[in-house]
């Protein structure tokens, strides 16, 4: 028990780091505003930076898995780049503590996501007046992308990739069905079907997964392993270092993905149609 309170005594305090680190950025800014733009019709202000760098909770209704998208870019000079440092070094904290609790405490979840907003009371009650209730851990930790080096252009394009797939074996489809309620009828009768095939049958298990937005970077100058290019994600604004204050050449996307898949389907998603162990999302192959 004594352990519990140490752990969650820390990401209290880890978690009161982010937001005073994401607030003197934003103190930073209001008083020497970079250039910035953002995908769709929004303009670049400190009200948006401001809501992208502290949404740190769930809407209701909003599945567990998702998580909410600010792209944009913004022109960094060494001063800005140096409370983004800040910003990420203090996630990483939060994270490493919260990593500790899922791995020792675990039941110490609900009451995090439930207390840790009061703990800034202006914050969490301005954004319950919004339907807003509890901390979405994920966004809490994300880091600010950042690029290596300053940047001649960025290319950005939705990226859907459709679902993840991944190689699960029977015994480890048989351990994830017993973590769960055995005594519901429909786990018994997945356990049954599992029974009822070889264990050493590979089986797969699917993710859909969102769309998510992908920037190719272009060096001014090649980094020092000889790259010119570098490809990432962008949940959050780019910080893109900028000594003169302007930003690279970029194009301008749709702001919405697109509704179909912008690549081919793998040729190793041959997998039945239904789903052979719906609770686990795992499917046989044909």
């Amino acid at each position: 028990m004594e352990r519990q309170y140490h752990l969650l005594a820390r990401l209290e305090h880890d978690f009161d780091h982010v937001i005073e680190t994401c607030e003197a950025l934003i103190g930073h800014v209001e008083h020497a505003p970079p250039k910035g733009w953002v995908l769709g019709d929004t303009p670049f202000d400190i009200a948006w930076l401001r809501h992208a760098l502290l949404d740190f909770w769930y809407q209701d209704g909003q599945d567990g898995r998702a998580t909410r998208n600010y792209i944009g870019l913004i022109a960094a000079d060494s001063t800005l780049l140096a409370y983004v440092a800040d910003i990420n070094h203090a996630k990483q904290t939060f994270a490493a503590t919260l990593a500790e609790i899922r791995e020792d405490a675990p039941s110490l979840l609900p009451e995090i996501k439930a207390v840790l907003p009061f703990r800034h009371p202006t914050l969490h009650d301005h954004l319950r007046g919004q339907g807003l209730a509890r901390l979405h851990l994920k966004q809490c930790w994300r880091h600010l992308p950042v690029a290596d080096a300053p940047l001649s252009r960025v290319r950005l394009a939705w990226y859907s990739s459709g679902r993840s797939i991944k190689r699960l074996s029977v015994r480890d489809a048989e351990r994830r069905l017993l973590e769960m309620d055995t005594e519901s009828p429909h786990i018994r009768i997945q356990l049954r079907h599992l029974a009822d095939i070889p264990d050493g049958e590979p089986l797969a298990q699917v993710q859909t997964q969102a769309p998510v937005m992908r920037a190719n970077l272009f060096f001014r100058e090649a980094l020092a392993d000889g790259r010119m290019r570098r490809a990432m994600n962008l949940p959050l604004p780019l910080f893109i270092p900028s000594e003169d204050g302007r930003l690279p050449s970029h194009n301008t996307p749709e702001a919405t993905p697109p509704n179909t898949r912008t690549r081919a389907k793998r040729a190793d998603t041959k997998l039945e149609d239904a789903p052979f162990l719906p609770s686990l999302r795992v499917y046989r192959y044909r």
